[in-house]
């Protein structure tokens, strides 16, 4: 049976995110998230909003950004899974459990609630290692080879001063615009 395990949430942090490091050097940070719903209510006639509150994890250069740039009330973009975590209370005995989100990739948005230093920074996305860029890296142009022929201009000036492709000995393009 195939699965999918994708999150996405953007809200505003509950509070000031704390970076932490495992004994290997990794940086993890945890961080609250209020994601607000909003819809009408036609039986009320009145306008309804819901907040959730979501715990997320981020690792390695994510939760250093996120405990360098995000503060309590600054609005962000969590992309990440979905992971259930398992264990026993000492006080009680019993199973208790817990689902979390692990941030796979973070943007910081803009405006309300600036926490933290502000920066050319806002929009941007800091991704970890664990999955691919959502944004292609830009194309670049091949440089020519060493060998090929030089490029040769092939733009020739008329009396009005402007140029048209000659396109290897074609006469200039017809002018029969209708206006």
């Amino acid at each position: 049976m195939a699965s999918f395990n994708k999150v996405i949430l953007m809200g505003n942090l509950t509070r000031d995110p704390e970076v932490r490091y495992t004994p290997s050097g990794t940086a993890v940070s945890e961080v609250g998230l209020a994601v607000n719903r909003t819809w009408f209510d036609k039986q009320t006639n009145q306008k309804k909003e819901e907040v959730t509150f979501v715990d997320v994890t981020l690792w390695g250069r994510q939760a250093e950004v996120a405990g360098e740039y995000l503060g309590k009330g600054r609005g962000v973009l969590i992309e990440g899974r979905l992971q259930l975590d398992q264990w026993d209370d000492k006080e009680t005995g019993q199973k208790r459990s817990k689902l979390r989100v692990v941030g796979e990739n973070m943007t910081m948005l803009p405006g309300r609630g600036d926490g933290g230093p502000q920066r050319s920074g806002s929009g941007q996305d800091f991704n970890t290692g664990g999955a691919p860029a959502t944004n292609p890296a830009p194309a670049t142009n091949p440089a020519p080879a060493a060998n090929s022929a030089p490029a040769t201009n092939n733009t020739t000036s008329d009396s009005a001063g402007g140029g048209f492709e000659t396109g290897g000995g074609s006469a200039p393009p017809d002018d029969d615009v209708p206006f």
